[in-house]
């Protein structure tokens, strides 16, 4: 009994020491007086724990406030470079990185397009983008405590392969990512889908805020969901949850979107992406190199084919909206990606198709943060991670 003494009293003091820290992130610069109400610790362990948390180098002071009869009490801050993070977005088109500190604040970042012809060009382009972030913030590899990694696709820890992710050819070979952390000097990496990735840096930072139950729609070159509950994403038992472009439809069948659309069924993602947009203007007589960018801006400026190619496209997401409604129940559901882009032409012809064909209307709205919710997301990740690693490290507990 007597040898599990020091032990508790260890553990003890870690706890106190991780909960002042937390606090300190959350509120910002304190007093040691006001930490001890807001933690209901005593002033003595609260100046105990403030001193070994200095001492490890986690928090500072941060200047003075004036106290009780003329006095002044010193105030503690975490120590936002303590370490840092960083996080990478690999899509088809972009690749983006983004370093920030401990407090999340963003030190530098990069985003270039994605020229890689192969999988290994891709992985050293998103290598070289990120080495250049960290150049740009002046923060060495060794002092970065992990990295996050948006993909498209689900990673699959046990053989380090991504799966499903058909618009980056070969990006199912094993290695890619043992690739990328060997050209940034051997930073822990994790890999995560980019749809999840998008629904957390939504829920994090834009319109997701306070939701329950989230879910982020990611319509670009691909179709995926992103579901947070109570703040945390469920991915499902083996990762795919959220992977509605795999769907079986037919977007023929009367009562289902346009019933004169010669596209007879397949996978959800073929029709319901930016290639969709694309090939739904096409077939209604929209001439030239068209993007579904210039779909939509021909849409804003009323062209008929592009005001039914937009329409439709709005229809199917509908489609999408309610499905996910009938299984999850979300409260708050977010349009993103290259297509949400569009969405303040889709959010009404989604809400008449919603109102139309099912009881079940969550709140319905674009993404707030546009192409940077797979980097914001990519990054609260990493610092979710890369926090606690920094207290272990630091203190050896």
């Amino acid at each position: 009994m007597d040898s599990e003494v020091p032990w508790n009293r260890q553990r003890l003091r870690s706890n106190n020491e991780r909960l002042l820290l937390e606090q300190l992130r959350t509120v910002g610069p304190t007093s040691r007086a006001q930490l001890a109400r807001d933690t209901g610790l005593s002033k003595p362990t609260v100046s105990h724990a403030l001193a070994a948390l200095e001492e490890h180098g986690l928090v500072r002071a941060a200047g003075r406030i004036a106290a009780e009869r003329g006095r002044t009490a010193l105030l503690y801050e975490s120590d936002p470079t303590a370490g840092y993070v960083l996080g990478i977005d690999i899509g088809r088109a972009r690749l983006r990185a983004a370093v920030a500190d401990l407090s999340g604040e963003i030190l530098a970042r990069t985003d270039v397009p994605n020229q890689g012809r192969t999988a290994n060009a891709v992985a050293d382009a998103a290598a070289r983008a990120a080495g250049q972030a960290l150049r740009a913030a002046d923060v060495p590899a060794t002092s970065v405590i992990h990295a996050a990694v948006g993909t498209p696709g689900v990673f699959d820890p046990e053989d380090g392969r991504v799966r499903y992710a058909a618009n980056l050819p070969g990006w199912g070979r094993s290695g890619l990512f043992g690739r990328i952390r060997e050209r940034l000097g051997g930073i822990e990496i994790s890999v995560h889908n980019d749809a999840n990735l998008a629904a957390l840096g939504e829920y994090d930072f834009g319109a997701g805020r306070d939701s329950r139950l989230f879910v982020y729609v990611l319509i670009g070159t691909g179709l995926g969901v992103g579901i947070v509950a109570n703040g945390e994403l469920f991915t499902g038992a083996h990762g795919a949850a959220g992977e509605v472009g795999f769907l079986p439809v037919s977007f023929s069948a009367p009562g289902f979107g346009d019933a004169a659309d010669p596209h007879p069924g397949g996978e959800l993602e073929e029709a319901v992406s930016a290639d969709a947009v694309v090939r739904a203007a096409r077939e209604r007589g929209l001439k030239g190199r068209l993007t579904a960018k210039r779909v939509f801006d021909e849409a804003r400026a009323g062209h008929p084919a592009a005001v039914a190619a937009v329409h439709q496209e709005g229809e199917r997401i509908a489609h999408v909206v309610a499905a996910i409604s009938a299984v999850i129940d979300p409260d708050v559901v977010v349009l993103g990606g290259g297509v949400g882009h569009s969405a303040d032409l889709m959010l009404d012809p989604v809400r008449e198709v919603l109102h139309r064909s099912t009881p079940l209307r969550p709140l319905l709205s674009a993404s707030e943060l546009g192409d940077d919710a797979v980097l914001l997301g990519a990054l609260t990740t990493a610092l979710r991670v890369g926090r606690p690693q920094v207290f272990d490290r630091r203190t050896g507990k």
